[in-house]
């Protein structure tokens, strides 16, 4: 009230006077009544609001469909792969990611080891059906000691046709190291070797070492093992048709039941392989991808073959055969698309020199019922039966490459 005392605090002061004794600390804050220092009353509200809006700028990224790296840009598998071996190789390409990453390298040499090269050339896609636009390529695969005399003819073979359909491996001689132009189809296709000796599994080593250098290109599909003495009897056109056309693979395989056939079995590659599967056959092959896959893969005959085909029993010329025989009979056509003669006799097959090559030889060779002989392609009676021949002598490069225009349908 404005007329009567004034009212007393609760020390007993009255409003506006000052009391001269002790003030009392206030009592304690109970649980229910906590008093918060001013900052930490402001930071509760602002640690809300945090949450919410982190709360909210999640909501609003889902809702976008979008991410907070999708600023950044992104690789898909492909596109990644692709990078790197582009980056690897120098250059760039058109096509999509996928075609960029299939696309083989520019050269053939690399530094894996043999079990590296087999782990990684035995891998396939699952999917059958590719998803690009797959033109299937030849792998001409060459077995040879070291120099390829004959070069100039098989770079007048490729002369003209399309690098998409071809490709070439070379594995010659540790330690030799060819020099082709770079316009030559032999240019830096030489791959990492290991010495090979005739009669040894070393050879055999060598025929899977090309084959997995030659599966690390995705777009290979046939595969053809020929020699330093081997030539083409047609042009590309014909070869290649014939090879990417057929059903079967070209792998010779017969039983021989004589003392250089089933004598040659040796019961520790029982129980894989019984005394009446044993085949014997050329060395000189050509394999669809599928089957390249089966055998730089197989796990199961050849440490046996290795183990137990030693001279007079020789890997090269009873391996395939005989697994492909077991595995795929109807997946080979029992013959081989390289001829050789054999009349002369002896442990090797004739080999041409100079003098022999001719026009009537030449002739003689891919005349349909001659040394063609009698074979069937795709089920059909062929008249066609080898596109390559062997062995010739260095000094036949200069008649055949006279000849080629006229006789085999390359070179001119």
């Amino acid at each position: 009230m404005l007329g009567g005392a004034p009212a007393a605090d609760a020390n007993g002061n009255k409003d506006g006077a000052i009391s001269s004794a002790p003030t009392r600390p206030p009592p304690p804050p109970t649980a229910s009544r906590a008093a918060l220092p001013l900052p930490l009353k402001l930071l509760r509200p602002l640690l809300l609001l945090a949450v919410l809006g982190t709360g909210f700028l999640a909501a609003v990224v889902l809702l976008l469909g979008g991410s907070t790296y999708s600023v950044l840009p992104r690789l898909s598998v492909p596109d990644a792969l692709s990078s790197a071996r582009q980056v690897c190789a120098g250059g760039g390409g058109g096509g999509s990611p996928l075609e960029r990453w299939a696309r083989a390298p520019a050269g053939a040499w690399h530094n894996m080891s043999d079990e590296e090269l087999l782990w990684a050339a035995s891998w396939q896609p699952g999917i059958r059906r590719y998803p690009y636009r797959r033109v299937p390529k030849v792998a001409f695969m060459f077995l040879t000691r070291g120099p390829l005399p004959l070069a100039p003819l098989w770079d007048k073979f490729f002369a003209g046709s399309d690098r998409a359909l071809y490709s070439v491996y070379v594995h010659a001689t540790p330690g030799y190291r060819a020099d082709f132009p770079p316009a030559s189809a032999f240019y830096r296709r030489q791959v990492p070797s290991q010495v090979a000796e005739w009669g040894q599994t070393s050879m055999c080593d060598a025929e899977r070492r090309l084959l997995a250098n030659a599966l690390l290109d995705p777009s290979n599909e046939r595969f053809v093992l020929v020699s330093e003495s081997c030539v083409p009897l047609y042009g590309f056109a014909v070869v290649y048709h014939y090879l990417t056309r057929s059903r079967h693979s070209f792998v010779g395989a017969f039983d021989d039941p004589g003392p250089h056939g089933r004598g040659r079995y040796r019961a520790g590659l029982a129980p894989e392989v019984r005394p009446d599967q044993w085949r014997k056959g050329a060395q000189w092959f050509e394999l669809d991808r599928a089957l390249a896959v089966a055998v730089v893969a197989d796990e199961r005959y050849y440490p046996k073959f290795r183990e137990h085909c030693r001279p007079p029993c020789y890997v090269d010329e009873h391996y395939l055969p005989t697994v492909l025989s077991v595995e795929a009979p109807g997946r080979i056509a029992n013959r081989s698309v390289t001829w050789v003669d054999w009349s002369r006799g002896g442990a090797h097959p004739a080999t041409f020199g100079e003098a022999d090559v001719g026009e009537a030889f030449l002739r003689r060779l891919t005349t349909p019922g001659k040394e063609q002989g009698a074979c069937t392609y795709n089920g059909q009676p062929a008249e066609v039966c080898f596109l390559f021949a062997r062995k010739f002598a260095p000094s036949t490069l200069k008649p055949l490459l006279t000849l080629a225009p006229k006789m085999l349908g390359y070179g001119g």
